[in-house]
């Protein structure tokens, strides 16, 4: 049963990694993936596994912006470290919506964990990814100095929408910050510095809602899972940002809609 689980964490760690920065949601994603493996009843199907693994993910984002994100650095100039200053306190102003509106919303979004809202969702943001792609609105934010608070707290506004199940966090903050004039790298940016306090905040309150109670073996598959996902989230993230820089998101779009239909035709015909 171990050797099982290390294989699920594995494939889970990879499938982390690879969704919860791309915007093609890992909901959509966990759930086929969990139906292949026919993962039910275990400690990789627990909601607190698949909350905590998120960590990993994270820490790769710490990792690979540590000095920009580092408002401290030595390295810095005056200059430098007032806007890094500046950058954190957008993140935090973005990080209201959620914590307001999200915790107040977040219990009631239980019941739509379902294949019928996520097939929705993947499908209605594939869509609105490639219509955003095709109107000609002219980029205003183009570094993050850029960006006012108005705009920040707007974009944590379109995050909240990621409470619903398929609609993807990344997903949800570039495409809500590409419609506010925010360049693609730029959005693509925020969003990776905005899932630090939320996924921390989300994690510590899953952690607080259900306990860090486990044995041994199951302290070895999160950690592996982690560390997968943190593996993976690393390359990612370079990913998306070195593809942003010469491609649109329309591809995105249209990966969303496919998987979308995927996920109905599953359910339904077999």
């Amino acid at each position: 049963m171990f050797i099982i689980e290390m294989i699920r964490t594995f494939i889970l760690g990879i499938v982390e990694g690879v969704t919860e920065w791309l915007p093609i949601s890992s909901t959509g994603h966990m759930i086929l993936v969990n139906e292949f493996l026919r993962n039910e009843n275990s400690f990789t199907s627990s909601d607190l596994y698949l909350y905590v693994i998120q960590l990993g993910a994270i820490l790769a984002v710490v990792t690979l912006y540590f000095r920009k994100l580092n408002p401290f650095a030595p390295s810095k100039s005056g200059a430098e470290k007032i806007g890094t200053w500046n950058m954190w306190g957008k993140v935090i102003v973005a990080c209201i919506p959620a914590a307001v509106i999200g915790l107040l919303i977040d219990p009631l979004m239980e019941k739509f964990e379902n294949w019928q809202v996520v097939s929705a969702t993947l499908i209605i943001y594939g869509v609105a990814f490639i219509l955003t792609e095709r109107i000609n609105k002219k980029t205003t934010v183009l570094t993050m100095d850029d960006m006012n608070y108005k705009t920040a707290l707007l974009i944590g506004a379109f995050q909240v929408l990621s409470i619903i199940p398929g609609t993807s966090r990344s997903g949800s903050t570039i495409l809500g910050a590409m419609l506010l004039g925010c360049s693609r790298s730029v959005a693509a940016e925020f969003s990776f510095f905005l899932a630090i306090p939320v996924m921390f905040g989300v994690s510590l309150l899953k952690i607080l809602k259900y306990g860090l109670v486990m044995n041994a073996q199951d302290a070895i598959v999160l950690l592996s899972g982690m560390a997968v996902a943190y593996i993976v989230s690393m390359l990612s993230i370079k990913f998306l940002m070195n593809y942003v820089r010469k491609h649109d998101f329309k591809a995105f779009g249209v990966y969303r809609i496919i998987l979308g239909i995927v996920v109905i035709l599953y359910f339904v015909l077999i």
